[in-house]
């Protein structure tokens, strides 16, 4: 689960992927064991069109690799994670999060820098990349399965075709019937045998889809922790903000002071209790401008503050990008 803290550090803020590397393998062993039952089925539909179906096997090979390398990834961006948030010695950042090195080294020591939430946006589109291929693949092996079928369909109407030109007119009826039987007894016979490419199509492009799924939740979960943990860390930041952007305290003088001199003169009051009220007013609005000016200039020592944190920021990312060029 993600961390829900709002300034104390977390030693595990990220979970490793475990639970969806697990389901994949559990298909796929499933995948085998439906395999090896229907074995005999499988052999004569795989040897009518080897080579486009072994093709096909092999884009689904491909597909698995790309699945597995997309969760198994996540590994080692949850373990950096959850090393700088445990308060370890920082080490060099994988791929996915090196960008994200300052904002992820800024959580752990409770803080929270300008412009995470950009940079989570990024994060969440490299993740979708990694599965377009997925998508892709997916699509490809229909395809091929719609090829084969197409492939087996022309072939097996050439044959017929040849069997038709190859008959003999003129001859007694019987004799052409039987003929024509024998003859197309071999294509009908294939035609079967030709949608065995989208047999194969079909049911890789279905373990694709199912595995490009496991990987697309492994992402989003991974992503939502992520930016739970970070964004876990705006109420401490909130914290650290002067007391200048709150109400000020010189303003509830002033309101009292205002319904003060609105009693007396609803009360038709003399005009020594009058002058005292104004008094009081003016000396309530006397300290609000003190006070304002005073917020006015921490307002300001806390802009230039982060003005210059966000200088430094600017020059950290520009030195990880040098260095990754």
């Amino acid at each position: 689960m993600a961390a829900r803290d709002t300034g104390e550090n977390t030693s595990q803020p990220l979970a490793r992927p475990g639970i969806y590397l697990g389901r994949m393998v559990i298909f796929l062993i499933l995948v085998g064991f439906l395999a090896f039952i229907l074995f005999k089925q499988i052999t004569p539909a795989f040897l009518a069109n080897p080579g486009l179906n072994g093709l096909i096997l092999g884009v689904l090979l491909i597909a698995v690799l790309i699945a597995f390398g997309q969760v198994i990834r996540l590994f080692r961006e949850a373990n950096y994670v959850n090393a700088v948030a445990g308060g370890a010695q920082a080490r060099r950042p994988p791929a996915l999060l090196a960008p994200m090195a300052p904002m992820i080294a800024a959580r752990a020591s409770g803080t929270i820098l300008p412009g995470t939430t950009g940079y989570l946006d990024t994060i969440a589109a490299r993740l979708d990349e990694g599965r377009e291929m997925l998508r892709y693949i997916a699509g490809i092996l229909i395809l091929l399965g719609l090829l084969g079928t197409f492939w087996g369909l022309i072939d097996t109407l050439s044959a017929v075709g040849g069997v038709i030109k190859g008959m003999r007119g003129g001859g007694d009826a019987g004799v052409m019937f039987d003929e024509l039987k024998s003859g197309l007894a071999v294509p009908l016979s294939g035609i079967g045998l030709a949608f065995s490419a989208s047999l194969f199509g079909l049911a890789s492009s279905l373990i694709t889809g199912f595995l490009e799924l496991q990987a697309g939740q492994a992402h989003a979960r991974f992503h939502n922790e992520l930016q739970d943990w970070l964004m876990s860390g705006t109420a401490a930041a909130e914290t650290a903000v002067p007391a200048a952007i709150r109400p000020a305290a010189g303003s509830q003088e002033l309101r009292e002071a205002v319904e003060r001199l609105t009693a007396v003169v609803s009360e038709g009051g003399g005009g020594r209790a009058a002058t005292l009220a104004m008094t009081n007013l003016a000396e309530g609005i006397q300290g609000l401008v003190q006070h304002m000016r005073a917020e006015q200039q921490m307002i300001r020592d806390w802009v230039e503050a982060q003005a210059s944190r966000e200088r430094e920021l600017k020059q950290v990312l520009d030195r990880l990008g040098r260095e990754r060029v």
